[in-house]
C-alpha cells in the first residue's frame, strides 16, 4: 500500500453507515423543496437567513434547545458563555420584521434535545414564514394555499379546538376544570405519569389532546384547528372572549401535526410574563431555566409590526406526502446515523 493512502477502519458491514431513506422519497424530498420556495417566490416573500446558533433561545415549557459551550476560550471577542442552536428560526425572523421586513421565510435546521421517534428527529428542517399586515384568518388561508399545493388532498377542512375536543372528548375545553379533565382521562382509559398534577390543566389538556383528538384529524383530507386554549397560546395573541383564546392553528393530516402558527404576540411586557411564566414551569419540572431577555424583546420594545407566522415541519410533510410511516424513511441520515 502506498505510504500516502491510509487504511480504513473494517466498518463496511455497518448497516448505519448508508442513507436510511431511499432515493425515490430523497428526490420527492427535492422536489417539494423547490416547490415551497416556488409557493414564496410567487407570492413575493424574501427569503431569509438567520442565525441557528444564537445568545438567544425560545423560553418553552417543553421546548429543550442544546446548550452549546463558547469557552473558555471563547472565540476573539466574545465573552465566555454559552449558545443556543435554535428550536425555530422566530425570533431571527422577527427581529428582521422589526426593522422593516414585510414578507419572509425561511427553510433551515432547527434542533430540539430529547425528541427522538417515529414522529421527531433532534435535527430537523423547518419551513417558517412571517406576513406583515396579516390577521389569523388571512394566515389560515395562506397555510391552506401551500398544504393544497404541496400535497394536493384538496382543501383543509377548518374547525375549533374546542369543537373538536368536544367531538372526541366530551367536554369543554376551555371551561373543564382539572377534575374534569382528569375524570375525562379516566373514562377513555389513558394512562399518564405520576409527574402529571392534578392541577396542571394545560398538562391534561395536552395528554386528552394527543391521545383522543390528533389521531383524528386530516384522515379524510387535511384539518386546520384554531382558537386554542389561551393557556398555550405560547407566542399568540389571546383574543378576549368569553373565555379568552389563543389565536394559534395547527394544521394536521393523517393524525400528524405538521405546521403551528399564530395571529403574533407583538407586546414586549406580555411576552416577559410568559418567559417568566415558563421558567416557572420548567423548575417545577425539574428543568433548567432559560434566558428571558432577548434581542428579540429588544426589538419588540421598538416595535414589531402586527403580522401572521408560521412554523411547518418540512419532514413530517414529506412523510406524509410520500406515505411513509416514520422520518427516517424521508431523510438521508436521521439522528441515530448522523
Amino acid at each position: 500500500m502506498p505510504n500516502n493512502v491510509r487504511s480504513m477502519p473494517n466498518n463496511a458491514g455497518r448497516s448505519d453507515a448508508l442513507p436510511s431513506a431511499g432515493w425515490a422519497n430523497l428526490q420527492m424530498r427535492a422536489q417539494l423543496l423547490r416547490r415551497v420556495r416556488a409557493f414564496f417566490d410567487e407570492r413575493e416573500f424574501l427569503e431569509v437567513e438567520t442565525p441557528i446558533l444564537s445568545a438567544d433561545t425560545v423560553v418553552d415549557r417543553h421546548l429543550d434547545p442544546f446548550r452549546v459551550p463558547l469557552g473558555p476560550p471563547a472565540p476573539a471577542g466574545l465573552p465566555a458563555q454559552a449558545m443556543w442552536l435554535q428550536t425555530s428560526p422566530e425570533f431571527g425572523m422577527k427581529r428582521l420584521l422589526a426593522a422593516g421586513g414585510r414578507a419572509i421565510y425561511q427553510i433551515t435546521r432547527a434542533f430540539r434535545r430529547d425528541e427522538l421517534g417515529k414522529l421527531h428527529n433532534c435535527e430537523f428542517t423547518m419551513v417558517e414564514w412571517y406576513r406583515v399586515g396579516d390577521a389569523m384568518l388571512q394566515g389560515i388561508a395562506l397555510l391552506d394555499d401551500l398544504q393544497e399545493s404541496l400535497l394536493g388532498r384538496g382543501r383543509a377542512e377548518m374547525a375549533t379546538y374546542g369543537d373538536v375536543f368536544a367531538e372526541h372528548v366530551g367536554i369543554d375545553p376551555h371551561t373543564a376544570g382539572g377534575e374534569e379533565l382528569t375524570a375525562a382521562a379516566r373514562r377513555h382509559g389513558l394512562s399518564w405519569p405520576e409527574s402529571l398534577a392534578p392541577d396542571d390543566r394545560d398538562g391534561w389538556l395536552d395528554l386528552l389532546w394527543a391521545e383522543r383528538v390528533q389521531p383524528h384529524l386530516g384522515r379524510a383530507r387535511p384539518a386546520i384547528v384554531r382558537d386554542f386554549p389561551a393557556g398555550q397560546a405560547a407566542l399568540a395573541r389571546v383574543r378576549e372572549d368569553s373565555p379568552p383564546v389563543a389565536e394559534r392553528f395547527e394544521l394536521y393530516a393523517a393524525g400528524i401535526e405538521l405546521a403551528n402558527g399564530y395571529h403574533e404576540l407583538v407586546d414586549p411586557a406580555v411576552l416577559r410574563r410568559r418567559n417568566a411564566e415558563n421558567n416557572r414551569r420548567r423548575v417545577a419540572d425539574g428543568k433548567t431555566p432559560l434566558p428571558e431577555e432577548s434581542r428579540l424583546l429588544a426589538a419588540m420594545d421598538r416595535g414589531l409590526p402586527p403580522c401572521t407566522g408560521v412554523a411547518l415541519g418540512f419532514d413530517r410533510l414529506v412523510m406524509v406526502a410520500v406515505g411513509a410511516s416514520c422520518l427516517a424513511e424521508v431523510m438521508a441520515f436521521p439522528f441515530d446515523r448522523a
